[in-house]
């Protein structure tokens, strides 16, 4: 069948142009140009086969034959642009907002990644990322999700559920030229330490797992982000302990590797936060469960 009517492009055009007789105003409403807005008139005027608008300086007059079809249509548009508009916001209502606070390189190297696969899982839930906040009261009404970094000697708040997930472990990793002069664990002491300033303690640690006497231990540089500390191991500067999960990268492409198997324990790791009163279903439970399978097959 063929069609008889303008396109909604153009009764848009020809009624906003009747409303306001102005090409230009027609354009500032629709958002769009005035050459554009023009062009649609044209194209209906060709498709009816007489002129809509009288053009004059100071903008266009409706012809009685637009006045006409103006009231013949107007509120048939309007019709259309009302359920339209009642559909979207019929749609946006049923989407569901989710947000999580997360460590900076956690966030940054592991989960932002992986995020795509619980969108596509769930495309009905918007999340709205955020960084962690080191204080005391991080357990803010304005968040549904934390990741957050265990603190031995701190308890969870008695209303929060908090389950591991990974980064528990340590350990070295260098530039292959690096570890090509590293033939036992000692031998890391004569190479700079690269260290994470709010944890100076996790090359003891990492020393004391390999055997190795960590009484005379000089750091080197120090970083108060893991991501910069691991930029700075890529680049040469040294060898950094860190969280394997957070140089997945950088070991897959061989930037990086690992000189030694010996994993140390700092009794902290990334846990996944959330209210004891998450419902299973809700976008916190069911980010909760995803990031808890996502974990357990990734390095730790």
């Amino acid at each position: 069948m063929k069609l008889q009517s303008g396109s909604m492009v153009e009764l848009h055009a020809f009624l906003v142009v009747c409303r306001t007789g102005s090409m230009r105003s027609a354009a500032e409403q629709l958002c769009v140009t005035q050459a554009a807005v023009s062009r649609a008139i044209a194209r209906l005027e060709k498709h009816l086969g007489f002129p809509l608008f009288e053009r004059r300086t100071q903008g266009v007059l409706p012809t009685t034959r637009a006045l006409d079809l103006r009231q013949r249509i107007e509120g048939s548009v309007q019709v259309i642009e009302d359920t339209f508009a009642a559909l979207r916001q019929a749609s946006d209502q049923g989407r569901r907002a989710l947000r999580v606070s997360t460590v900076a390189s956690l966030g940054t190297r592991w989960l932002m990644p992986r995020l795509n696969t619980f969108q596509a899982q769930h495309p009905g839930i918007d999340i709205e990322l955020r960084q962690s906040r080191r204080e005391e009261t991080s357990w803010v009404e304005d968040v549904d999700v934390w990741v957050e970094i265990r603190r031995p000697g701190r308890p969870w708040p008695s209303d929060i559920g908090a389950r591991y997930l990974l980064g528990r472990e340590i350990a070295p990793v260098c530039t292959p030229a690096i570890a090509q002069r590293l033939r036992n664990p000692a031998a890391v002491l004569r190479e700079s330490l690269l260290h994470h300033t709010n944890f100076p303690g996790n090359w003891a640690l990492w020393l004391d797992a390999a055997g190795v006497p960590s009484g005379k231990v000089k750091l080197a540089g120090g970083f108060d982000l893991a991501s910069n500390m691991i930029v700075a191991a890529s680049s040469g500067m040294g060898v950094a302990v860190v969280q394997t999960c957070l140089v997945e990268r950088e070991l897959s492409t061989g930037e990086l590797v690992r000189p030694f198997a010996v994993k140390a324990s700092t009794g902290r790791g990334y846990y996944v936060c959330t209210r004891k009163s998450v419902a299973p279903d809700s976008p916190a439970g069911l980010f909760r469960a995803w990031i808890q399978g996502v974990a357990k097959g990734s390095a730790s």
